[in-house]
């Protein structure tokens, strides 16, 4: 018999989403409580139990306005793209309009967000083969969602972007970042309004299931 709650369990996964508009800006969150969802996160699977991993909480607000600065003509121009489009009855045609609306609200209030949340690694993957590029960020983003998952055990809502890697160096320069240290995200966080959650609607998993070789399902 399983030792967990499988129901309560369940629910967090299917329920943890990229917060935007319910951000609730005006709640601070405290070091301890980041910290206590850190600890937990670092129990994650890393490649080879490297740990090459640090991490770079914000809330200075001289900063975070630096760095939203650098993501907004990002975002802006990422906005104005073609967007690949889905037939009517795919999920991800009615999810377009409001995901696009949520993010661009979010691109313009970012600073507000009580904290953004960096993580990253020791070195550069540039150069790299992709086998060991997708080493490096498959030893972090195990450790991300985590603390994903405990932050919005804990009431904190975060939103995983990345199109301010676009100014990488120009986010190290405004942290202090060693040029051998990559960012692998930036998450704002703050305590979200509203009581929950649902799972968002998505193409059922069986539709993108191949058994034993591609195209059979």
């Amino acid at each position: 018999m399983s030792q967990f709650d499988l129901a309560s369990v369940d629910y967090i996964l299917k329920t943890t989403r990229s917060v935007r508009k319910r951000l609730d800006f005006s709640r601070p969150i405290s070091r301890d409580v980041l910290e206590e969802c850190l600890e937990i996160a670092i129990q994650a699977p890393t490649g080879g139990n490297r740990q090459e991993w640090e991490f770079v909480f914000v809330t200075d607000n001289d900063k975070k306005t630096a760095i939203a600065d650098l993501y907004r003509p990002v975002f802006s121009a990422y906005y104005k793209s073609p967007r690949k489009e889905y037939p009517a009855e795919d999920p991800r045609a009615k999810s377009a309009p409001r995901v696009a609306d949520s993010a661009a609200y979010l691109a313009e209030h970012m600073e507000k967000a009580p904290v953004y949340f960096l993580p990253c690694f020791h070195g550069r993957v540039e150069s790299q083969m992709p086998a060991a590029q997708a080493a490096s960020y498959g030893s972090i983003l195990p450790a991300v969602w985590s603390f994903m998952l405990a932050a919005r055990a804990r009431g904190i809502g975060s939103a995983w972007t990345t199109l301010h890697l676009a100014k990488e160096k120009e986010a190290a320069e405004i942290l202090g970042l060693p040029a051998d240290i990559t960012q692998a995200a930036l998450l704002p966080m703050a305590y979200y309004s509203g009581e929950n959650f649902k799972p968002a609607a998505r193409v059922p998993a069986k539709e993108l299931t191949h058994w034993n070789q591609w195209g059979s399902k």
